[in-house]
């Protein structure tokens, strides 16, 4: 696809977000990899409603602007951690679809897996990414996600979702959001039931066999959050909550705590 086809590409999914009513404001960024060394993506302080091709612009792989008469949008480092990690991605997307943002907002994943296709189209589960401040400190939360995951709900910002082009990563972000409120209506109606565990290394099979991004192969869980006073190890799936950093999180993971430490008894 040529570049003048894929700003007009762009445009078209940063106004169907909008048309969804995924962002509000200035919410929102899409990006997608041109060729390495070089991102094209939407610019920062506008609506998503009014983004047309001539308003895109153009990155290189440090976030700095190298064609464009806009500015580029302040998450772009996340966008980028996410190219880093996953050289089969060829673009990302993040918005702030109502209920998933909710489940963030609470302090909540989509961690069970409750629906067969979307065991196959993104894996067993979408985590919650700690909260963070904006930069660098976000794009450290975001790392460990990447590699095992193709979309994220991350606190305090809605949801991230990539794939080999904007398509896939719109689909995804789409998915998301739709797992999202049957699990809201599912906990009305009395709790989510698990898929069976038995039914997972089929359908993680036929995700693998889809050819569904690198992610397809994962079949660890995603990095644990405990509070504690040293860093984790080298090389640990445990990720240190630091009070400092993440001050909303930590009532949430004290509760995640005691409930193991009560189910183990």
């Amino acid at each position: 696809m040529s570049e003048s086809a894929r700003r007009t590409e762009m445009a078209d999914y940063a106004r169907r977000m909008h048309a969804r009513g995924w962002v509000a404001n200035h919410d929102g960024n899409l990006s997608v990899r041109l060729e390495p060394g070089r991102y094209l993506c939407t610019p920062t302080a506008t609506s998503k409603a009014d983004v047309t091709s001539e308003l895109l612009l153009v990155v290189d792989e440090g976030g700095a602007k190298i064609s464009g008469r806009t500015k580029p949008f302040g998450e772009i480092g996340l966008h980028l951690t996410v190219y880093r990690n996953r050289p089969d991605v060829g673009a990302v997307v993040h918005a702030h679809p109502p209920t998933a943002t909710g489940f963030g907002a609470a302090g909540l994943g989509l961690d069970e897996p409750f629906i067969a296709e979307a065991v196959v189209s993104l894996g067993p589960s979408v985590p919650l990414v700690p909260f963070a401040l904006p930069g660098e400190a976000a794009c450290q939360a975001l790392a460990p996600y990447v590699a095992g995951f193709d979309a994220v709900l991350v606190a305090g910002n809605g949801v991230f979702a990539w794939g080999r082009d904007l398509e896939q990563a719109y689909l995804r972000l789409e998915l998301v959001e739709h797992l999202a409120r049957i699990a809201v209506t599912a906990r009305q109606l009395g709790g989510i039931r698990p898929l069976p565990s038995a039914a997972l290394p089929s359908l993680l099979e036929s995700r693998r066999k889809a050819g569904l991004g690198a992610a397809a192969e994962r079949t660890t869980p995603a990095p644990k959050t405990v509070v504690a006073c040293a860093p984790a190890p080298p090389g640990s799936d445990v990720q240190v909550y630091d009070p400092k950093r993440n001050p909303p999180n930590l009532a949430e993971i004290i509760r995640q705590e005691l409930a193991a430490a009560l189910q183990s008894k």
